[in-house]
């Protein structure tokens, strides 16, 4: 499949992966002598050793980010030598976080926006220079007047450019769509990696997302529809678009394309119309016909293995509560087979060279570091490379269990819970006595939680707390019947599924009734405060993570690109256009509730986050001390949705730590100097966190 421009049509991302570095410290006051050692915050959330390995087209060499000077870079070695490797990026502040070979294998593309703006800017490294080329050189969108152009909020727009297109055909171009000249709307450009250049292919009027084909023609545009649906429109070598496919709102959230086969004649796309789990399916738009490729009765399809130059699809996974994947080409059934005796864990191909003879392979644990491996297809061999975190090697760390939590009108809640680790024995999910509680609420909320190794699970159990972490209703990759389950449900049945897996974590004598903290980031911060507000009597305490606490005014202030998508979050969320919708959201709002608050809150938000803005958190503190409710207040002025910075996330950290241990009765490393090593401002409330007052 090519790398199409469906990141575009995506509603909305999950909270940024965060990550961070700090001093250690101990603990001693409240560790007792028979706990496990307390693990330093830092091994859980510093800097990766090394992460995101790839094999570049040509398989001369490996890629991975690692830190350099303590920020996350782009390193390259010899495949055949990795240890020789060396930084080909030098960025200072945020770190690199996504970057791919182009297929030259002289040139790396990576992307990187402005204090978590998301206004996301395309870099290309020449390796044989390691110069770094601006391919977006754009600062500003112009107005109508000629003047850069400004958002509600009075700032500066920013472009958002996009990856659309790599092919192997063209190895020193790249497609790129931006929105230089409707802030709204991206244009594609097709690029080239070495000079610059730059050349528009489609003009956007219309659409909400293109995919591009190997051959870099723009074969199809998706625009939103007023109920909230899609419709895929067909391009010919003019543009002239022509209607392929309706997408009810019912299926838009699970079917959408995903590529094409190697003639660029047929169409792959996820597809749940007619059922309920999306599957993979083939279509020829000149005959209408569709086949189903794969398919699974539990959950919609997730990973897809393609041939890297006959474009056939030779392996789909599924991940209902773990991850499985079902071999299409039998060609590769020896390698899958060899590979699931390599190592322990679920393996993922990550990378392949364009000869497809030797593949970068992932395996992931609930309790230990993700290990890669250089696999040679003829010999039938894999060589250890390394582990993404060598610190967490010989720690005691806890099982993930999956288990499925009934909802009160029955659904299935496919959710994970972690014990500390001295009662994480096998498959055994009980504790000798009931213990406080985290429920760790995902952000979405169209995304879900997945098994696998989790820094926060483990930080939080290690301390002493059982963790919980539920897909609740609207969550992704369930099928349709689950996802729209939520519509119109946020504060409602949505929050329901919260409260029946305390309700059932605390029948099972696993969560302290009294004891339970309810946490999160985006919806998941939504959703604390929703608890505080809705629920009080529920839960301890919350932390709340660029949270939105008003939904009329997170959808005033939404990214301009964001708006073709609007119908969407009207049919799923409310209309925040109609008066109707207004009193509904408004009545889902945590802030009109905020004299409902009577537990501890902690709140942090970034700054420049384009989804959830300041003002999000600024309205509901604000309130809150005007009534005189007690809450902590952490700002970071050079974050966004979600904290990247490693000294920022620590930061943050070190205060949920405390805040958590005060109410709930863990153990908590000391604050230190993890404030100072930030740019974090305690706007308000450090006196409602032990320590926070005097950290340095």
């Amino acid at each position: 499949m090519t790398a199409g421009s469906i990141q575009s049509f995506k509603l909305v991302a999950k909270l940024v992966a965060m990550s961070a570095t700090t001093s250690l410290g101990t603990s001693a006051a409240l560790a007792r002598p028979d706990d496990h050692p307390l693990i330093p915050r830092e091994v859980f959330f510093g800097n990766p050793d090394r992460a995101s390995v790839q094999i570049s087209p040509d398989g001369k060499m490996i890629s991975f980010l690692a830190a350099k000077d303590g920020v996350l870079n782009i390193w390259t070695a010899p495949a055949g030598d990795p240890g020789n490797a060396k930084p080909v990026t030098s960025d200072a502040k945020r770190g690199i976080r996504q970057y791919n070979w182009a297929y030259s294998s002289t040139h790396i593309l990576y992307r990187q926006d402005l204090g978590g703006d998301e206004n996301w800017k395309i870099f290309a490294v020449d390796l044989a220079t390691n110069t770094v080329r601006d391919l977006t050189p754009f600062e500003t969108i112009p107005g109508p007047d000629g003047q850069p152009a400004k958002g509600p909020d009075g700032k500066v727009l920013r472009p958002a450019a996009l990856i659309e297109g790599v092919s192997e055909k063209f190895p020193d171009e790249v497609v790129i769509g931006l929105n230089t000249r409707n802030p709204q709307l991206h244009d594609l450009f097709r690029v080239n990696i070495k000079t610059g250049d730059m050349k528009m292919i489609a003009k956007n009027e219309q659409f909400a997302g293109y995919s591009v084909d190997d051959d870099f023609k723009v074969r199809l545009g998706m625009a939103m529809t007023a109920d909230g649906g899609s419709q895929i429109y067909t391009l010919d070598d003019k543009l002239e678009p022509k209607l392929f496919q309706t997408v009810g709102m019912e299926d838009a959230l699970t079917t959408n394309p995903a590529g094409f086969d190697k003639s660029g004649t047929k169409i792959y796309m996820t597809d749940s119309r007619g059922r309920d789990t999306a599957a993979l399916t083939l279509t020829d738009p000149a005959t209408g016909k569709s086949s189903v490729v794969a398919e699974d009765a539990l959950a919609d399809v997730g990973s897809v293995m393609t041939h890297p130059t006959e474009k056939t699809i030779q392996a789909v996974s599924f991940n209902y509560d773990r991850t499985k994947w079902k071999v299409l080409d039998k060609t590769i059934q020896p390698d899958m087979d060899y590979l699931k005796t390599v190592a322990d864990g679920e393996f993922n191909v990550g990378s392949r060279t364009q000869d497809d003879s030797k593949w970068v392979v992932s395996y992931l644990m609930d309790n230990g570091p993700v290990r890669y491996y250089l696999y040679d297809r003829k010999a039938k061999s894999a060589s250890f490379l390394f582990t993404n975190r060598k610190s967490l090697d010989g720690l005691k760390l806890a099982k993930m269990h999956p288990v499925v939590i009934k909802s009160r009108d029955g659904l299935n809640l496919v959710s994970y819970l972690t014990l500390p680790p001295q009662y994480s024995k096998g498959d055994a999910m009980k504790a000798d006595k009931p213990l406080p509680m985290v429920l760790l609420v995902h952000g979405g909320p169209w995304a879900r939680d997945n098994w696998g190794f989790n820094p926060y699970h483990q930080w939080l159990a290690n301390r002493g707390y059982a963790v919980l972490s539920v897909n609740y209703r609207g969550s992704t990759g369930f099928g349709k019947n689950f996802v729209n389950a939520g519509n119109m449900e946020w504060a409602a049945k949505m929050h329901d599924d919260l409260l029946d897996a305390v309700s059932w974590a605390v029948g099972e004598k696993i969560a302290d009734k009294s004891k339970v903290a309810i946490m999160g980031g985006s919806y998941g911060g939504y959703a604390t405060l929703v608890g505080l507000t809705f629920t009080p009597e529920t839960f301890a305490c919350g932390v709340d993570i660029v949270g939105p606490s008003n939904i009329i005014t997170l959808l005033n202030t939404i990214p301009p690109y964001w708006q073709p998508m609007v119908e969407q979050f009207a049919k799923r969320v409310g209309d925040h256009r109609t008066e109707e919708g207004r009193k509904l959201l408004e009545s889902r709002s945590p802030l009109t509730f905020v004299d409902k608050i009577t537990k501890p809150l902690l709140i942090g938000q970034g700054a420049n986050d384009p989804r959830v803005k300041q003002s999000e958190a600024d309205q509901i503190v604000a309130a809150m001390e005007k009534k005189h409710i007690p809450v902590t207040y952490v700002l970071f002025p050079d974050e966004g949705h979600g904290f990247a910075r490693p000294e920022n996330n620590m930061a943050f950290n070190s205060v949920t730590e405390a805040f958590l241990a005060s109410h709930l009765g863990g153990r908590a490393e000391p604050i230190g100097e993890a404030i100072s090593k930030s740019t974090a401002q305690i706007k308000s409330g450090a006196e409602h966190v032990p320590g926070l007052n005097t950290a340095k």
